[in-house]
């Protein structure tokens, strides 16, 4: 017996009631791909090599092939089973993206693939391409859940997902579904593109301008003087930061906010402007009388974090860039680094700091095995290399230019997936 819906937005020349129906019943095939290790049997693209799909080429609603893998031929053929089909309906089965959801693209018909859930679809009556954004609406990515079974990581048990509720439309009502939602799909593929190749090319331009192989020249077009060697101590001077746990801080009310070494990591710009971050307060009750003038951050002032878990991350810096004469202070397991404004301009420490000299420098020196630190007498010690402030100000100037416009496609990404989020609420039942 089935169950018949309507959707809240739909096209206006389909009137037709939606269908209820087990998946089982409109698949093919519903099964799981290899669950053994597979790692022995990789081998080199190209030859008799097979690709094999794994839970990272799965993504919200496409499929990612950039950090594809190849197995032997050999190895393949004995698990005929576990291969997919163009057109394929394919699930992440365990771990913690469980659910996510694409469809098999046409090149990657009959590759392998490993903790996958896969689904053949009677195409007369479901859309591969419907099913996938189905499970990946969030009505559709809760029911999934519900039949997450087991302890840590979870998996979906192949059995229940069998009997997954599908509700659906005419099968030409699904295509144009799926057509449109695809349309978003690629828009946001396009500016996730964009982006990538901005970072990519900043990345490339700070190389060359921090190693000296792209200078920038005056008005009279010469070339401004020779950058000088200095050790990071001979230009940045360190103040005393706090140690206020989070339990201290809070996002309502205060007079003084505090950078926390968590957010240094996570969330804050590294050109920090303050009415544009979330920073916290501190709290009312903590005495705050004890606290320097000189160590209230100022603008220029550099604040380190200097305990982290990857290496990729410590060391990890904020400029503070505009402060609007608020008063902020830097907190735990952080140093404040002021440089001096007669060498340095506002703007530029934020971009030095992350030259790839310099963060090799810093890499070396931190000490630790679970959580890596430094100390400031070893980040004193680290080798820089200073231009002219007027070649300064042109470096922080591009760059900044430069993050701009990578910020300016990162918010056009969040604000179409925003859009699919709400299609996808209202456009399936």
């Amino acid at each position: 017996m089935t169950h018949k819906m309507f959707p809240r937005l739909r096209f206006k020349e389909f009137h037709q009631k939606w269908e209820r129906h087990k998946l089982q019943d409109i698949s093919d095939r519903v099964s799981v791909g290899l669950a053994t290790s597979v790692t022995e049997h990789y081998v080199e693209k190209g030859g008799e090599a097979v690709p094999i799909i794994r839970n990272l080429n799965i993504k919200d609603g496409y499929f990612d092939d950039s950090d594809m893998l190849f197995i032997s031929k050999s190895f393949s053929e004995l698990h005929p089973n576990k291969r997919v089909k163009k057109g394929d309906v394919i699930t992440v089965h365990t771990g913690s993206n469980v659910g996510l959801t694409c469809v098999v693209p046409a090149e990657y018909h009959l590759a392998q693939t490993f903790t996958t859930l896969i689904v053949t679809t009677k195409h007369e009556e479901l859309s591969p391409f419907f099913l996938s954004y189905l499970l990946s609406s969030a009505k559709g990515s809760h029911q999934a859940l519900r039949l997450v079974v087991g302890g840590g990581k979870g998996n979906l048990n192949t059995n229940d997902f069998c009997l997954y509720p599908v509700f659906h439309p005419s099968l030409p009502e699904q295509q144009k579904i799926a057509s449109f939602l695809s349309a978003v799909d690629e828009k946001i593929q396009q500016l996730t593109r964009k982006k990538e190749l901005l970072e990519q090319y900043k990345k490339g331009v700070m190389q060359q301008l921090f190693s000296g192989k792209l200078r920038f020249k005056d008005e009279n077009d010469k070339p401004y003087p020779k950058w000088e060697d200095k050790l990071f101590e001979e230009i940045y001077s360190f103040y005393s930061t706090n140690s206020l746990s989070r339990e201290k801080l809070n996002y309502e009310s205060g007079s003084v906010k505090n950078i926390h070494y968590g957010d240094i990591h996570t969330k804050f710009s590294s050109q920090f402007i303050v009415n544009e971050e979330y920073v916290p307060y501190i709290n009312n009750e903590v005495d705050l009388s004890k606290i320097k003038d000189e160590n209230y951050c100022r603008e220029g002032d550099l604040v380190i974090a200097d305990a982290s878990e990857d290496y990729n991350d410590i060391g990890k810096s904020i400029e503070l860039v505009k402060l609007n004469n608020e008063k902020v202070v830097a907190g735990l397991h952080t140093f404040l680094a002021r440089p001096d404004l007669s060498k340095i301009e506002i703007g530029f420490s934020g971009y030095l700091v992350k030259a790839e000299y310099v963060r090799t420098q810093i890499k070396t020196i931190a000490q630790g095995t679970k959580v890596l630190s430094l100390s400031s007498g070893r980040l004193g010690k680290v080798k820089i290399r200073i231009p002219d402030k007027k070649e300064q100000q042109k470096i922080a100037s591009f760059l900044t230019a430069l993050d701009a416009k990578i910020e300016s496609v990162a918010a056009q990404i969040a604000h179409t997936q925003t859009f699919k989020k709400g299609l996808l609420q209202q456009m399936f039942v």
